[in-house]
């Protein structure tokens, strides 16, 4: 057994690559040799751990798919299966959604139906196989206009009201202009200011197209990481758990489309993997699938949505003291860990485990233990390259911006347990002073626990080991420093979803129109008049909307609209008129939604300018709620 003995080790630290990112300043931010030996002791740790682990376990297999598969399983998640294959008639929702896309997204589609046309010709398929060309036609015809590939891209998101093409005036989410690039050049400290109004793909073109772009490239380089930030948005910031599910998917295609023709932009390969389906345990604690352990857990807690262990495992390593030095860094006891390990999968559900013996260095072994057993990775098969693959962009932003659209992207239990993660993580390192625990140490420990996995047969992962070591702390780092933004829709993303609603809302109209012909259309006219006059409510007049709050004392108010007025004002109004008979909610209980209109569902930030987002979605209804947890 090795001592706990804590050397540097030179010969590792050489044979990382010049091009990972080391920064010399000697700062709490940088990384440095030392630090990148605590990457290897973890490793070593790792191996100790799984050579104690006589179980024998069943790597998950990934299986390198056939030409074209990949293609036709992103088509399927991008929301558009529907373009080709048995189901190609039905291809409204499609449709809808490409008109909304921007040009470089567009073009990232049009790359992958290529290829499964392609594919489909040589296999000889027999149900109909559609010409890429008629579907970008068809889509440009059903908008009334083509779209001219030279033309500057749309990705502006611009919210001043317009005629729609029928006629009626309604909000405008063009996604942009010509105005763009003067746009970009005018944002002020561009450099550290995020900017989601606009495509990300999209800004990427621009960089590369200017000359900012060949002067700034923040991958490698010895800068410290920036301190990036959101610029304030008057309509407000929409977060991850903030919109309705069916809005949300609309916003995970988008996504997908958005993060391909940024990879593609830049050169970079965007690869999903596929895992093959293997036996796994279906009851349990370790290495049991997240899926499992939530429904086995909502049994015992209804509602929960990250697992019971892993929530009491970090309650156990804080309830000491996060002020221990070394935390996370140094190992449990191995045998002590496996022992540990054992009896809470006997115990644990009975309630009859005895907490008060588990050292925190134990349990923190525990913790890691539990994220690297997990049958398919946190951040999942089909992500865990791209996520390695962000420390190959040549920007810290365009790093950032992958990542955000990575987030969004893992399904709800994977990113919900990989929030409490990365919360718990900063909690230990705002105690660095004593805990001796910087951002670069953690990043260094956690990274072969989130990253070396298992399953993709470890030969090809040790190979690059050396590679990816940088590369992967460098990730985990970022998901650590910047995780509120990573959890924010971007503004430009929630605009395209409101477009494909309004869309979708006129063309189910036009369809009911003609099915009912006069009749209905008479009726429809009359209603669609009526509608126009009053958006919200029949005594509401201009520039008033109503507020309906079911669960307080106050139920209903109009409340008239001024420039300064947000979502916080308008909850703290009813929440001042207080009654005897009704159970009382507190300010941070309870939130202002806009319901309908051009949206499903979404929850506002309490600085949400009410006057901008009206003229945005003139239709929805206010309501204030408490948040579904």
């Amino acid at each position: 057994r090795r001592s706990g003995q804590y050397t540097m080790n030179h010969d590792h630290s050489k044979k990382i690559p010049d091009g990972a990112s080391f920064d010399r300043s000697g700062s709490q931010d940088s990384l440095d040799e030392l630090s990148m030996d605590d990457y290897w002791k973890e490793l070593e740790n790792i191996h100790e751990t799984r050579g104690n682990n006589h179980e024998e376990r069943v790597a998950l297999v990934v299986k390198e798919p056939d030409e074209g598969e990949l293609e036709e399983e992103w088509l399927k998640e991008a929301g558009l299966s529907n373009l080709f294959g048995e189901s190609s008639g039905d291809s409204l929702e499609s449709m809808v959604l490409l008109s909304t896309l921007t040009r470089t997204q567009k073009a990232a589609v049009q790359k992958r139906i290529e290829t499964v046309t392609q594919t489909m010709r040589k296999k000889n398929k027999q149900h109909q196989i559609p010409d890429v060309r008629d579907i970008f036609r068809l889509q440009n015809d059903s908008k009334g206009k083509v779209c001219d590939e030279s033309e500057p891209s749309t990705v502006r998101t611009s919210e001043n009201k317009t005629e729609t093409h029928d006629g009626t005036k309604g909000p405008k989410f063009s996604l942009g202009t010509d105005e763009q690039k003067s746009l970009l050049e005018d944002m002020p400290s561009s450099d550290t200011d995020i900017n989601l109004e606009i495509s990300f793909a999209e800004q990427a073109v621009n960089l590369r197209d200017s000359s900012a772009g060949k002067m700034y490239k923040g991958g490698g380089g010895d800068t410290l990481l920036p301190n990036f930030r959101l610029p304030k948005d008057k309509t407000g910031t929409t977060k991850i758990g903030d919109l309705a599910p069916q809005d949300m998917k609309k916003v995970c295609s988008l996504a997908l489309i958005e993060l391909t023709a940024l990879y593609d932009i830049l050169g970079t390969e965007f690869k999903q993997q596929k895992a093959v389906k293997i036996k796994t345990k279906d009851s349990g604690l370790f290495g049991v699938p997240l899926s499992v352990l939530l429904e086995q857990d909502q049994k015992k807690v209804p509602g929960t949505k990250i697992p019971l262990i892993f929530q009491k495992l970090i309650a156990q390593i804080e309830e000491t003291t996060l002020e221990t030095e070394g935390l996370l860094r140094i190992p449990g006891v191995a045998t002590r860990v496996k022992g540990l390990c054992q009896e809470l999968e006997a115990k644990f559900y009975e309630g009859t485990f005895n907490w008060e013996n588990v050292k925190q260095h134990d349990a923190a072994s525990l913790l890691k233990l539990f994220i690297r057993e997990l049958p398919q990775p946190l951040l999942t098969v089909q992500y865990l390259k791209a996520f390695q693959d962000v420390q190959n962009l040549p920007t810290r932003k365009q790093q950032l911006q992958a990542l955000n659209l990575l987030v969004i992207l893992l399904p709800e239990a994977n990113r919900d347990t990989l929030k409490v993660l990365l919360e718990f993580l900063q909690r230990v390192i705002d105690h660095r002073d004593k805990n001796k625990m910087t951002l670069k140490n953690v990043a260094m420990v956690m990274a072969p626990n989130l990253f070396t996995f298992h399953g993709f047969g470890s030969k090809t992962i040790e190979q690059s080991e050396f590679v990816m070591a940088a590369g992967t702390a460098n990730v985990m780092r970022f998901m650590i420093q910047y995780q509120k933004l990573l959890w924010t829709i971007p503004k430009f993303i929630v605009n395209q979803v409101r477009k494909q609603n309004t869309e979708s809302q006129k063309k189910e109209k036009k369809d009911k129109a003609m099915k009912k012909l006069l009749k209905k259309m008479a009726y429809d006219r009359e209603k669609h008049e009526k509608q126009e006059k009053t958006p919200n409510d029949t005594d509401v007049p201009q520039g008033v909307i109503r507020v309906q709050a079911p669960h307080l004392s106050k139920v209903s108010m109009a409340i008239q609209l001024t420039e300064e007025l947000k979502a916080g004002d308008i909850v703290a109004r009813f929440l001042s008129q207080k009654s005897g008979n009704v159970q009382t909610l507190k300010k941070e209980e309870v939130f202002l939604y806009e319901i309908g209109g051009n949206i499903g569902e979404r929850c506002l930030d309490d600085d949400t300018y009410m006057k901008d987002l009206y003229q945005l979605n003139p239709n929805a209804e206010w309501v204030i709620k408490p948040k579904q947890s």
